[in-house]
């Protein structure tokens, strides 16, 4: 189901949070558990989308990016969140944070990939 499209006038106050995944299964993962949660407050509106991380040079080969499967490149979970007033927003952003903590926590403690990445990295 689409969102409805968000009136600038009436949720005037914005922000736009990327967090990166090293695999798009964990950013999948990440975007499944925390979506379940609606917003409280009908002052506050929220959207999730997996989208692929930009590229500052382009240093990736063309020919690699056209193999590539375009759902196993959104490795980045990007939310949105309009409020009516910052304090709205700060508490809503608050909250998600703190859901995203206990996401990545479990993961952290449960998933191989998250623990060979944060070997590697």
């Amino acid at each position: 189901m689409a969102a409805p499209k968000l009136s600038d006038s009436e949720y005037p106050v914005s922000m736009i949070i990327s967090l990166p995944f090293p695999t798009q299964r964990l950013a999948s993962s990440a975007l499944q558990a925390i979506e379940v949660d609606t917003e409280l407050s009908p002052s506050v509106r929220r959207s999730m989308t997996l989208t692929t991380p930009a590229t500052e040079n382009g240093d990736e080969p063309q020919e690699k990016k056209l193999k590539q499967d375009p759902d196993e490149s959104k490795s980045v979970l990007q939310t949105t969140y309009r409020a009516t007033t910052n304090r709205m927003l700060r508490v809503a952003v608050n909250g998600f944070m703190e859901s995203l903590g206990v996401v990545l926590g479990v993961m952290k403690e449960l998933d191989v990939d998250v623990l060979k990445a944060d070997m590697e990295g």
